[in-house]
């Protein structure tokens, strides 16, 4: 009888191979003070480690193959970044002269202070991005301690199936492995936001994330079979076991090729509604991924990237090129901007103080209308950039109808300035609000009035309704997109969007998760937004789906106290 482990699947498959369980451990730092004489050699030697560690990047970035998708790149771009940021590159060297101590150790105390910043970040992507710190300082300390970067897979491994077990994996880890000759990754860290996730759906590899200790239960080349499907791990495999799995192997490999048929098939239900399907971006790049799964246009820009690693925000001229590079990419398709959605963290704002709950505190438009300039340069660059394309504004966490007046207020103020300045821009351009916070679904009906769209961000709306922190893997269990309560309060901004005669979309997570399709279209939610490598299965849920028929089961789905039970009863959404 096989052993099963449980962890968070984060990129859908069935894998059986050899396990390789990565060796990659602690780095052993330790404190010693230098004499005076040789503090600027120790400063050197830290500049050399960071010359090496982007030498070593950039040899990766030019190992990733062509057909690639683009966060591969992105990701190792983001490290490049980083390391030529000052906030790695020059504080640790000035801790040197101001400590006396050695290069690792000030390496260590700048990483700490990183962490902190981005465990304080409220979104739940972007404080997931501290691993981006530790990959980067951790490549840094190897140089430092002369360690061997060595890749997971050795070369008489290239040409073998491995299932990879690590603690975590950064995203030259990833290239190095050859993706085409990995059947699978497992990492005791990570969530479904962290990179190994990310970059594992992208590149169509079944990975679970999560699972504590892992290593301690596989032995180097036992044969092992992961369910990614279902989040489990099965251990010491009977034959019946690995026939079955083998079975279900071969049916996902048709299955996939039948997926892809559906790229340039319209969204269209079988009782002839038609559906979006946008596709959630960060980068200009990731239209690359949009456009090859046949995405109607991207229903989220997030603007974060932008503003981040830099000692002050971006000016007007560089929003407005980076929009316009992406208008000019997606070659006629709609772009939904969502204005900057981060907190006052140093980055942004300089002598902002650190928020004492950052989930609750000055963030998204709270922040942007405490700083108005800061938000009438981020304006300004949407209107120019909307006269070059289908662009729709699109305003983060909105608690009151009185923070949508201020901000339409200061977008008007951006208008009269252009016109003044006779810059063109579209003055028809459609403007929405996420609505994430409880109020403002409770009150959705008061955003539609002045509104012309709704967006629904699931991830926030529940977290909040929840009171639940989805990275938090002693509560997380409790995030759940059929509480009673959560689907309500979705039902609820669909029919004020629909009462109002605005579209009302989706862009999180939910939306992309091919198991509530047929909820949310029985729901009136015709509008969805999700990463690119979900477009196509939520397609071919909505491609079997007639909608009518579903409709008259939704009332006692509603009225039901156990929706997750009576979902399926119904029919109205799939185990898998």
């Amino acid at each position: 009888m096989p052993i099963a482990l449980s962890g968070i699947a984060v990129s859908k498959g069935i894998a059986i191979g050899k396990a390789r369980v990565s060796q990659h451990g602690q780095l052993d730092i330790v404190e010693y003070v230098l004499p005076s004489e040789y503090i600027e050699d120790e400063v050197a030697r830290f500049k050399h480690a960071i010359e090496t560690a982007c030498g070593q990047l950039r040899i990766i970035r030019q190992q990733v193959p062509e057909h690639a998708p683009a966060e591969v790149v992105s990701f190792i771009d983001t490290h490049l970044l980083m390391l030529q940021d000052e906030a790695l590159s020059s504080a640790p060297a000035e801790l040197i002269r101001q400590r006396r101590c050695n290069a690792e150790w000030a390496l260590k105390l700048q990483q700490d202070a990183l962490v902190q910043v981005f465990d304080a970040m409220e979104d739940p992507y972007l404080r997931t991005r501290r691993d981006d710190v530790e990959h980067v300082v951790r490549r840094v300390q190897q140089v430092l301690l002369r360690e061997e970067t060595q890749g997971i897979l050795h070369e008489s491994e290239r040409d073998e199936q491995r299932i990879i077990l690590a603690v975590d994996l950064a995203p030259s880890d990833m290239v190095q492995l050859n993706h085409r000759n990995v059947a699978a990754i497992i990492t005791e860290r990570g969530g479904p936001l962290s990179h190994t996730a990310i970059l594992a759906r992208s590149l169509g590899i079944p990975a679970l994330v999560g699972v504590p200790n892992v290593h301690q239960y596989v032995a180097e080349d036992e044969t092992i079979i992961l369910d990614a499907n279902n989040g489990a791990l099965l251990l010491s495999p009977d034959e019946a076991t690995l026939k079955h799995y083998r079975a279900r192997q071969r049916a996902a490999t048709v299955a996939r090729r039948e997926l892809f048929k559906l790229k340039d098939k319209g969204a269209k239900t079988l009782d002839g509604t038609r559906v979006s399907l946008h596709a959630n971006i960060e980068l200009s790049d990731d239209i690359t991924a949009t456009k090859r799964v046949g995405a109607t246009g991207v229903g989220l820009y997030r603007t974060e990237f932008l503003f981040m690693n830099r000692e002050s925000p971006p000016d007007e001229q560089e929003q407005y090129q980076t929009y316009l590079n992406a208008i000019k990419r997606l070659k006629g398709l709609p772009l939904t901007i969502r204005t900057l959605d981060l907190g006052a963290d140093k980055e942004i704002v300089p002598g902002a103080t650190a928020c004492t709950n950052p989930a609750l505190g000055l963030r998204a438009i709270r922040l942007c209308l405490k700083e108005p300039q800061l938000f009438l340069t981020q304006l300004r660059a949407i209107l120019r950039a909307s006269s070059k394309g289908k662009v729709r504004l699109l305003i983060p966490m909105l608690t009151s109808v009185q923070e949508l007046t201020q901000a339409l207020a200061l977008l008007n103020q951006a208008r009269g300035e252009l016109r003044r300045e006779k810059k063109s821009f579209d003055p028809k351009m459609a403007v929405g609000a996420m609505i994430e916070v409880p109020a403002a679904a409770i009150c959705a009906d008061l955003f539609a009035e002045r509104l012309d769209f709704l967006s629904i961000g699931t991830n926030d709306l529940m977290q909040y309704t929840l009171a639940t922190d989805r990275l938090d893997e002693s509560v997380n269990h409790l995030f759940d997109p059929l509480n009673p309560g959560v689907l309500r309060l979705i039902h609820g901004i669909i029919k004020a969007g629909h009462k109002a005669k605005i579209p009302v979309s989706m862009c999180g997570e939910m939306a992309g998760d091919s198991r509530y399709t047929r909820l949310l279209l029985a729901m009136g939610l015709r509008e969805f937004s999700m990463p690119p490598s979900s477009i196509l299965e939520v397609k071919q849920a909505l491609l079997g789906t007639d909608i009518s028929k579903l409709q008259r089961k939704l009332p006692k789905l509603m009225a039901s106290a156990t929706p997750s039970t009576t979902a399926i009863e119904l029919g109205l959404i799939s185990l898998q």
